[in-house]
């Protein structure tokens, strides 16, 4: 990286959010920031005085992690996840499906609730939660807290 644009992106990193947001306006050409997040808004800033200066990806690269993105991204898993369409439309729902929102199986989803973490095993068909088996979120909600809580809410996926 050359040494200018290593020296103002050091600069930056002590800047306060209003100079970054700033400076992420004048490089994007935008209105607002898309968020209040400095670490974000620093990457953001960074990555573009770099595009700027050694020009940005190539379109058959974009295309490449485009493709990469679609068929391994864990949080939206299309492979594991397909689009099923039945009489010219989108079908929502099947047994066979798994729901959108969940990780993939294996994924260990996490929460400190009164002090405590919780630890929530994602199964094929299922959670495992201080190992007993669990048919939904809600239901190890239900357990921890004592209350009805949506499952998806609770464990914030």
């Amino acid at each position: 990286m050359d040494e200018t644009i290593a020296v103002q992106i050091a600069v930056l990193k002590d800047a306060p959010i209003i100079e970054l947001q700033n400076k992420y306006r004048e490089l994007f050409g935008a209105n607002e920031t898309p968020c209040d997040n400095k670490v974000y808004i620093l990457r953001m800033v960074a990555y573009k005085l770099q595009e700027i200066k050694y020009g940005g990806l190539s379109d058959e690269a974009k295309s490449k992690l485009e493709g990469l993105t679609m068929r391994y991204d864990p949080i939206n898993n299309k492979a594991l996840r397909p689009q099923v369409t039945s009489i010219g439309q989108d079908v929502k729902a099947l047994p066979f499906l798994r729901d959108k929102r969940l990780p993939i199986p294996g994924t260990v989803i996490t929460k400190k609730y009164k002090g405590q973490l919780i630890r929530v095993r994602v199964l094929e068909k299922g959670f495992e939660h201080d190992n007993t088996f669990y048919k939904s979120l809600s239901a190890i909600a239900t357990k921890i807290t004592g209350a009805h809580w949506n499952g998806y809410n609770f464990f914030g996926v």
